[in-house]
């Protein structure tokens, strides 16, 4: 039996990952943090069949500890502190947990077991203010948060110990992806979250910053399936992975209130406290390489993706107000 250590495990990917590696009968083990009760809501449907470890990634002994104890065959770092918006006020923090804690990562595994297949979650971030489009492999990076720029570290540090260790070390560039798992600070779960109280009518407004701002948007059970791709190769290697379409934040709003019959017009307000300092305007994706190479292919689309996530909050208000 394989076994997995993912770091974020009861995070949106985190959970999504693990239902996979269990559906393919790993042996599950997810770090969370020792010094706060971990949020189990995206995997208390499974929490009986993965074994949590109380871990710190800034702590590289107790990595190491783990790493020693569990012996697994493949390690999915996805932890980090992955809100771009809270970057701005924790720049220090994003640093050291998005960047630094890579290397701990790394380094534990080149210390206790430096045959693991490790994967790096990176970002699209990492692009930024974008040199080209669509942005692939070998676009140049130009981020433009402080979490963009943590990421850039984690990407490179993975580079790094692959060429210098002879690790097997994959970066996984994902563009932005999406599910009702997704926290209700990120724009598209926010957005959704508020139409379905909308529609309730336990909210009367939304309010949002750049609506015309691009993103490429997929869905986050179809991205975790890339993950698990990518270390099954004979060979390590970065993959971007994204849909290879653009859609504008108004663009997601309009299908999310059309969904439940209400026009967008009458509800959303602009909020110029939402615009960052720095924006990334366009960020569009070209995962050619990733599907002809590890034979990834999408299976939601972008509007399913807007409904599904819409119908999971309706469900979850409608039930909270019965």
């Amino acid at each position: 039996m394989k076994k997995a250590l993912i770091t974020g495990i009861t995070g949106q990917d985190g959970s999504y990952l693990a239902e996979l590696l269990l559906e393919r009968g790993y042996k599950v083990y997810g770090l969370v943090r020792r010094t706060s009760t971990p949020i189990m809501v995206n995997i208390e449907h499974i929490k009986n069949d993965v074994e949590l470890i109380s871990g710190d990634l800034t702590d590289l002994s107790s990595l190491i500890r783990i790493v020693e104890s569990i012996q697994p065959d493949e390690v999915y770092n996805l932890a980090a502190q992955s809100f771009v918006g809270s970057s701005w006020d924790q720049p220090v923090l994003t640093g050291h947990v998005t960047g630094l804690a890579v290397t701990n990562m790394l380094e534990a595994v080149r210390i206790a077991k430096p045959d693991v297949k490790f994967y790096q979650a990176s970002s699209s971030e990492m692009f930024g203010k974008v040199v080209e489009t669509p942005q692939k492999e070998t676009t140049p990076f130009y981020p433009r948060s402080p979490y963009g720029v943590a990421k850039l570290y984690g990407h490179w540090i993975t580079v790094n110990y692959r060429e210098s260790f002879n690790m097997f070390a994959c970066s996984g560039i994902l563009f932005n992806h999406e599910s009702p798992r997704r926290g209700v600070e990120f724009v598209t779960r926010k957005i959704t979250d508020a139409v379905a109280k909308i529609k309730l009518g336990l909210a009367n407004e939304l309010r949002l910053g750049n609506l015309d701002a691009k993103r490429d948007w997929g869905f986050a059970g179809d991205y975790v399936k890339a993950m698990w791709l990518m270390l099954q190769q004979e060979t390590p290697d970065d993959f971007v992975i994204s849909t290879g379409e653009t859609h504008t934040v108004q663009e997601f709003v309009e299908i999310a209130f059309n969904h439940v019959g209400l026009d967008w017009k009458d509800y959303v307000v602009i909020d110029p406290k939402f615009v960052r300092p720095a924006e990334v305007d366009l960020l569009l994706g070209d995962c050619s390489k990733a599907k002809e190479k590890l034979g990834w292919k999408l299976e939601v689309s972008f509007e399913q993706l807007v409904k599904i996530m819409v119908d999971c909050d309706l469900d979850k208000y409608s039930k909270l107000s019965n």
